[in-house]
């Protein structure tokens, strides 16, 4: 069984919702601890009706001691914000895109590569493969938090306000919001954009404004955060397949009894396959609201000229980060085994 080392010092820039919440091992009024569990995702997504699925499963087999309280929608600030929480044990759980993980450990840069899985088949195999991720998901442990699985957000594509992506040379001169790491931006440069680094929940609002001409996400952005009302093109170009990860805090975890962190890991799992099943659903569903209701127009261009443009990426991180070649690597067999369709 994993256990976290412990925590180096941080510096928390979220200071008022510190005080505002007690706490790992904060107790409620029935004397149960309260375990906190954050996203910014909307009560309908598919990861917090998995997270509701956790929080029915650890109540229902460790209900006489803990206390599961779920947060969507930013409750307890941004993507950032709650990491750094979780990182102090303020709250016990968050999940966090793989993108703002890079800045705790280079070892996420890799999941951050462009055009890294040939497929979802290979992605979703990868994914779950413990030589793949094990060494990723345990290289944050100094900082207090481990993941404790994934959770899949889909494909990323871009989706633009007026002008349709069809060729790289449609994103000269756009202003293309990238999650907050260094990996996207350089992805963005290559592709000839200019790359808008801002948290999720800015997104629509600099999107309306026009202080951003578009943005790239997978489809539920349209839906349940509302992009499509502004963005009438979204492309699939198909450049990432980025996973978002359930991150615990080390001491809660390494606090659980073996026989309560069996139990949680059933819930981990759980999470993990609730989530991928609700996403197959609710994207089919968010595909037709965004065209039927918002007058979404869904584009295939050929991706393979944004391909050529990233894949120089992969010699560049892989010189930079030796260490990830063997991950590399063995994820390479999986491209083969589950090969793009497009091939």
């Amino acid at each position: 069984m994993r256990r976290c080392r412990k925590m180096l010092p941080v510096l928390l820039a979220t200071g008022v919702l510190m005080t505002a919440l007690s706490g790992c091992g904060a107790k409620g009024g029935d004397g149960r601890q309260i375990i906190r569990v954050g996203h910014n995702q909307a009560t309908d997504h598919p990861t917090n009706i998995a997270l509701m699925a956790f929080e029915e499963f650890i109540e229902e087999r460790l209900g006489d001691k803990y206390d599961v309280e779920v947060y969507p929608s930013e409750l307890l600030g941004s993507q950032t914000d709650m990491v750094q929480l979780t990182q102090t044990g303020a709250i016990d759980f968050c999940v966090a895109s793989n993108s703002i993980l890079e800045t705790f450990s280079e070892n996420y840069t890799l999941f951050n590569m462009p055009y890294l899985f040939a497929s979802a088949e290979a992605y979703h195999a990868s994914m779950d493969s413990p030589e793949i991720a094990d060494p990723i998901f345990e290289s944050t442990t100094q900082a207090g938090f481990e993941a404790v699985t994934w959770i899949d957000a889909g494909t990323r594509n871009f989706y633009t306000v007026s002008v349709p992506i069809e060729t790289p040379a449609d994103l000269r001169g756009l202003k293309i919001r990238v999650q907050q790491s260094p990996t996207n931006v350089q992805m963005m440069e290559l592709l000839g954009g200019s790359a808008t680094p801002m948290g999720f929940g800015e997104v629509y609002t600099a999107l309306q404004s026009k202080v951003i001409d578009g943005a790239e996400n997978n489809e539920m952005a349209l839906t349940s955060n509302g992009h499509g009302d502004v963005c009438k093109y979204y492309s699939y170009d198909m450049h990432q397949m980025i996973p978002d990860i359930l991150i615990g805090n080390c001491d809660f975890l390494n606090g659980l009894s073996e026989e309560e962190r069996q139990i949680f890991e059933e819930g981990f799992a759980l999470v993990n396959r609730v989530e991928r099943e609700e996403w197959v659903k609710a994207v089919e569903s968010a595909k037709e609201k965004a065209a039927g209701e918002q007058g979404v127009t869904f584009l295939y261009p050929d991706t393979k000229p944004f391909q050529e443009i990233c894949m120089p990426m992969h010699e560049m991180v892989l010189g930079q980060y030796p260490e990830l070649v063997p991950i590399y690597n063995k994820i390479q067999e999986y491209n083969e085994r589950y090969p793009s369709e497009a091939e």
